[in-house]
């Protein structure tokens, strides 16, 4: 069901009065008076509105042409975006008027003639762009949501189109921008090299779905950009770098720390590292009468929990030396100390919030003398943590399964010879040891000694392939080997749930891969939980356009298929009354919804007060989530600082009508909480129960 017409321009007249925009500090502190992310842009002159709809129809019709002309092309999948994102970008500039200043209009005429070009190439079979040098803005098609969306490239003057060898990659990732639409996104890709630009390297400017600082689908935004540029040009996986400046900066330690196998170096500047102490001193913010939910989710995204991993990822910080968010760096290099590392920090002097011309050439210096050695694959050591299975992986160590979500695990394992390995863990109940092929370090006929938690396990040889895997897991709180997989150990006998990567929870994470809204055709139990349903449907649509620029997938529950359980996390919308979905798999939820009332976790509520949020594994495809009644769980409050675009919801609360949906909640929410690791009620924390007992 998407938005009516109405509902937009009632958006629209709501963001457009709201007031002047201004820089985010104190001011963004009043839930009252919420400025809109993105603005409402300036009207378009009649005269430019028919003839960039005129060239929408043509552009249109061009794509359909190519389409058709080239409907064998086995790269069509992945040259198509290529030409569509120009459509996007000016059809979604002009629809959800998003020209911030009336020399934007005449980029839409600019990307239109663009389109055309592109389009009438790929219909003769031809994609010149993609043997182009400089600035090249390329696209893909998101597997979250379908959508087309864009990232530019830089290509040196060096690299051979026709063939050698493979070469080095820089992501930047792109401060804030909450003007940052398609539209000018393409045009910055079109027309600007940017500060970074070293020498004989590929740059890759990820769009990182606008203006999220990469979280959620935005870091999905990155690695799905990647995959799509290594199908058209040889990429040094070894050689990747990861940086960004500012909110970009904030992201560059988000991936460093996370991924840190993934990238030879990392060299984040400015931005945020964590939440609570940022928040404190950027956005002068009081964080500690936040709920209790709220601060264990910190941990998905807060770097500082991460630090260690960082022993996997060299890494040059940036800061200038009068710049607020010198605090970035200052507050990583503390948690990093703790671990006995030693942050390198280019400071720049008497610099505020820019890149000192000096210090870049010392951090280009450094970067490249990293570079050339490459990124160690299968290093001797390995330290690790996390606090969700949803980052789980670490060069050659993976973690199965946590003792519990959001509270710390670790692993530190060392190779100790050509036959022994040393594993030490804290809060992990289930762990593989993996060397691909070509990379195990153990004689090949000898067996392996892995000696876990002080126990010694005696486990296979290294195989002719040079690879070795071995998989633990707890039982009564004792280590034994497991049967492995090609994913990992194998899975526990019986129809038992546990969280895992990809399956962890919270809500959020159910829109970090493919997801369906399955929107209800029958009546509800009450109209008041009718009314609350269609206005949180309507919300979630419209800002997942605004903030993550696609348009949600939709069906109603009466034409749900069985390819769209299998391919999809489906997005509940309704009871057990009116969404047919629901009622088939009402008795297998956890939760009891009923005309009589709501039971969650032990405790009633009223009927037609209360309604449910909930993630939770699907009934009827347990790989896959389903959620009831919520889109990603942060609103318009959290858009004025990228430190607030947490998750705001665990894995399932209790939502109350008395107060109605705004621009921090969904209505009032009485209770909330997590599943245990087994997808099982647990207790409330004892924060929680200290909360509820203060005045």
């Amino acid at each position: 069901m998407k938005p009516s017409a109405s509902i937009l321009l009632a958006l629209a007249l709501a963001t457009a009065t709201a007031g002047p925009a201004f820089a985010d500090g104190p001011k963004d502190n009043i839930p009252t008076n919420v400025r809109p992310i993105p603005p409402v842009g300036v009207e378009v002159p009649q005269a430019d509105r028919e003839a960039i709809e005129k060239g929408l129809q043509e552009l249109k019709a061009a794509i359909e042409d190519a389409k058709k002309a080239q409907a064998k092309n086995p790269q069509l999948a992945d040259l198509l975006p290529d030409v569509e994102v120009f459509y996007k970008a000016v059809d979604w500039a002009l629809r959800y008027q998003l020209f911030s200043k009336p020399p934007e209009i005449k980029l839409a005429f600019e990307q239109l003639a663009e389109g055309k070009s592109r389009a009438e190439a790929l219909k003769k079979g031809d994609a010149p762009w993609t043997r182009q040098k400089g600035l090249v803005v390329r696209a893909y098609r998101s597997k979250i949501d379908g959508s087309v969306q864009p990232y530019g490239l830089v290509i040196p003057d060096s690299y051979d189109t026709s063939g050698g060898a493979p070469v080095r990659l820089d992501f930047w990732i792109h401060g804030r921008g909450e003007t940052l639409s398609e539209l000018s996104f393409v045009d910055q890709r079109m027309k600007q090299k940017g500060q970074i630009l070293p020498k004989d390297a590929i740059v890759l400017h990820p769009y990182g779905r606008y203006c999220c600082a990469n979280k959620f689908a935005g870091e999905v935004d990155l690695f799905e950009a990647l995959e799509h540029a290594k199908k058209f040009y040889r990429i040094d996986e070894d050689r990747i770098v990861m940086r960004g400046f500012s909110m970009g900066g904030a992201a560059a330690w988000q991936f460093a720390a996370h991924f840190a196998d993934q990238w030879c170096a990392a060299n984040p500047g400015a931005g945020f590292a964590e939440t609570a102490e940022f928040l404190k001193v950027f956005q002068t913010e009081d964080v500690n009468t936040v709920p209790w939910w709220h601060k264990k989710l910190w941990g998905w995204y807060d770097a500082t929990d991460y630090a260690v991993n960082l022993m996997q990822c060299p890494t040059v910080a940036y800061s200038g030396e009068i710049d607020k968010q010198k605090q970035a760096a200052d507050i990583m290099d503390r948690f990093l100390k703790v671990e006995g590392l030693d942050l390198t920090h280019i400071i720049g002097p008497q610099t505020a919030h820019k890149i000192h011309p000096d210090s870049l050439i010392e951090i280009e210096r450094r970067l490249a003398d990293i570079v050339a050695l490459g990124r160690n694959r299968t290093p001797a050591e390995v330290h690790f943590a996390t606090k969700t299975l949803r980052y789980n992986q670490m060069n050659w160590v993976t973690v199965d399964g946590l003792e519990e979500h959001w509270e710390k695990g670790r692993v530190d394992a060392v190779v100790k010879g050509d036959a022994s390995v040393e594993v030490k863990t804290s809060k992990v109940t289930a762990l593989t040891l993996n060397f691909d092929a070509g990379h195990s370090p153990f004689h090949l006929q000898k067996k392996v000694t892995v000696t876990l938690d002080g126990t010694p396990f005696t486990t296979s040889t290294t195989k002719l392939d040079r690879s070795f895997t071995a998989a633990f897991q707890k039982k009564d709180g004792k280590w034994q080997l497991a049967e492995t997989t090609a994913a990992g150990p194998a899975p526990a006998a019986g129809n038992v749930l546990a969280k895992r990567h990809g399956l962890s929870g919270p809500v959020d994470d159910a829109f970090m891969d493919a997801f369906l809204f399955v929107t209800p055709t029958g009546p509800a139990l009450n109209p008041a939980v009718e009314k609350w349903v269609g206005s949180e449907l309507n919300h979630a649509v419209v800002e997942w356009q605004k903030q993550f620029r696609g348009d949600a997938p939709q069906k109603k529950d009466t034409e749900v298929k069985d390819e769209d359980i299998a391919r999809n996390n489906l997005i509940l919308w309704g009871d057990p009354s009116s969404n047919a979905v629901l009622k088939k798999i009402a008795d297998k939820l956890p939760i009891k919804w009923t005309a009589e009332g709501l039971e969650v976790n032990g405790k009633k509520h009223a009927p037609g007060e209360n309604a449910p949020v909930l993630v939770y594994p699907n009934p009827l495809n347990p790989a896959r989530y389903v959620v009831i009644n919520s889109s990603f769980t942060y609103r318009e409050y959290d858009y004025l600082n990228n430190a607030r675009q947490v998750p705001k919801l665990p894995d399932w609360a209790v939502v109350n009508f008395s107060e109605a949906p705004n621009v921090v909640s969904p209505g009032k929410i009485t209770d909330a909480g997590f599943f245990n690791e087994a997808w099982q009620w647990k207790p409330a924390p004892a924060e929680a129960k200290t909360a509820a007992t203060k005045p």
